[in-house]
């Protein structure tokens, strides 16, 4: 081997084996109490792949028009590509940059006094700084971490996504039902003020029972065109959420739909709460995060010591043109330089004191993450018990309201009954049953809520179909 390719090598084989001043990492203690209070059973959650939660083929179709369409999940996967080419850019700090170089010169030699022309050409290494400390190493890592947290950002938004697109659905599903029964309460009470009409007409009521009733048909006609402007809104949520308009071939399918038609979600059990230390990936960004700002300490320490870099040239030197590439000509140089911090005014300790702040808010920003995912998790849990009670009091409720309903009509009818107590029926019933649309709909998405707490579950497939609309 050459004796300037020996000391380039000597000189690649000291910088990549230089030292690390990186403190030793330690995953912060979880600041949670270590069960949750109203977990069913202890064990491990569950990873669930939401094609196999939500297994309804409409929803598994408008979620993945989202994964593709939606403009949010497209900038999180830029986002990804950017932090990738980052890392990428800092890691070739480690290596020399290697460049082609050429001049021609032409003045008086100083001590002759002559003129002459002097043309170089060859190969150059310009300022490699060879890592001893580990500076530049520090750097890469602490870019290697925010990319994995970028990535892990990504899938956070993707799961976030998912059951959006879930809820939206739900949510349109529930609009369909509370349509039903407006309307199906409409026709009740204009058949109601037909017969208060011809009552008071006859005589056999006041015009008090017939402008109650005028009241109830207006409060029904209102109530419609109030769900009837909630249902276009949720549509225009989806729409935004699938970067697209819902196909017509969807909500064709719903129409006249009710809840009960949605497909089931599994029952997810709570584990530990150490799991959603592996599960969640919004908390394993956040110690993504603390990562890098533990690498930039080792390269606030790394600064404090000597940097030495390396320049050097190989090539060919002639006084004539035509010489330049003639044997003799050829040769090489090789200068390290060092350079040796004395005096920096505190620059470099207040970077080092910055680092230091820097890793203590990225320990308080993951303990964050993860007393809210416990938050999270304890809420869904809490509200799935209490749920599963108020839906089933409020649908025996309900029954009871519609047999009153039923008897008062009839007892009303037989002139044994008043007609505020026929009233009164409706329009307690009424409110039932949108009570009893709207309780179920929270319990499914408290369900959707709490597999999302717990980390939810991703299929590889579309973040490959999504990184493949990025290439």
């Amino acid at each position: 081997m050459p004796k300037h390719l020996s000391l380039l090598a000597l000189a690649a084989a000291a910088a990549l084996s230089g030292c690390s001043l990186i403190p030793t990492y330690e995953r912060p203690a979880a600041p949670v109490p270590e069960t949750f209070s109203l977990a069913s059973a202890q064990g491990e959650s569950a990873a669930i792949a939401w094609r196999d939660y939500f297994t309804d083929p409409r929803l598994q179709q408008l979620i993945d028009l989202a994964l593709v369409d939606n403009r949010d999940m497209r900038i999180a996967a830029l986002n990804l590509e950017q932090a990738r080419a980052q890392f990428q850019i800092q890691r070739s700090a480690l290596y020399p940059n290697i460049g082609g170089v050429a001049s021609a010169n032409r003045g008086n030699n100083q001590v002759t006094g002559d003129l002459g022309n002097t043309f170089t050409v060859g190969l150059a290494v310009s300022a490699w700084e060879l890592d001893f400390f580990g500076r530049i190493s520090s750097l890469k890592e602490a870019a290697l971490a925010q990319y994995l947290a970028t990535d892990e950002g990504r899938k956070a938004y993707e799961l976030t996504l998912v059951t959006s697109v879930a809820q939206g659905w739900l949510a349109l599903l529930a609009d369909e039902e509370l349509l039903d029964i407006s309307r199906r309460t409409l026709v009740t009470r204009e058949e109601s003020i037909k017969l208060a009409k011809l009552r008071f007409d006859a005589g056999f009521s006041s015009e008090l029972d017939y402008r109650q009733a005028e009241s109830l048909l207006e409060a029904a006609r209102a109530t419609l065109a109030q769900q009837q402007r909630q249902r276009a809104l949720n549509e225009n949520a989806l729409a935004l959420l699938l970067g697209q308009p819902v196909p017509s071939e969807v909500l064709a399918s719903i129409k006249g739909g009710k809840l009960a038609d949605a497909a089931p979600m599994a029952d997810i059990p709570a584990g530990l709460p150490s799991d959603l230390l592996v599960r969640r990936p919004d908390i394993r960004a956040a110690e993504q995060q603390l990562i890098a700002a533990n690498a930039n300490i080792g390269a606030a320490r790394a600064a404090f010591f000597p940097s030495i870099s390396l320049t050097a040239q190989f090539g060919s030197v002639s006084n004539e043109l035509s010489n330049l590439f003639n044997s003799g000509t050829w040769g090489f140089n090789v200068g390290p330089s060092l350079n040796l911090p004395i005096f920096t005014a505190g620059r470099l300790t207040a970077g080092l004191q910055s680092a230091r702040a820097g890793r203590e808010i990225a320990v308080a920003q993951y303990e964050k993450s993860i007393q809210t995912s416990f938050k999270e998790v304890s809420d869904a849990l809490a509200s799935r018990t209490t749920l599963t009670e108020q839906a089933r009091a409020q649908m025996a409720q309900a029954e009871a309201e519609r047999k009153r309903f039923y008897l008062s009509d009839l007892r009303y009818r037989n002139g044994v009954a008043s007609y505020l107590d026929l009233l009164d029926a409706q329009r307690t019933l009424f409110a039932l049953e949108q009570a009893d649309v709207q309780v179920r709909l929270a319990q499914l998405l408290n369900q959707i809520s709490l597999y999302k707490a717990l980390g939810g579950g991703w299929n590889e497939a579309s973040v490959g179909k999504q990184e493949s609309v990025i290439r």
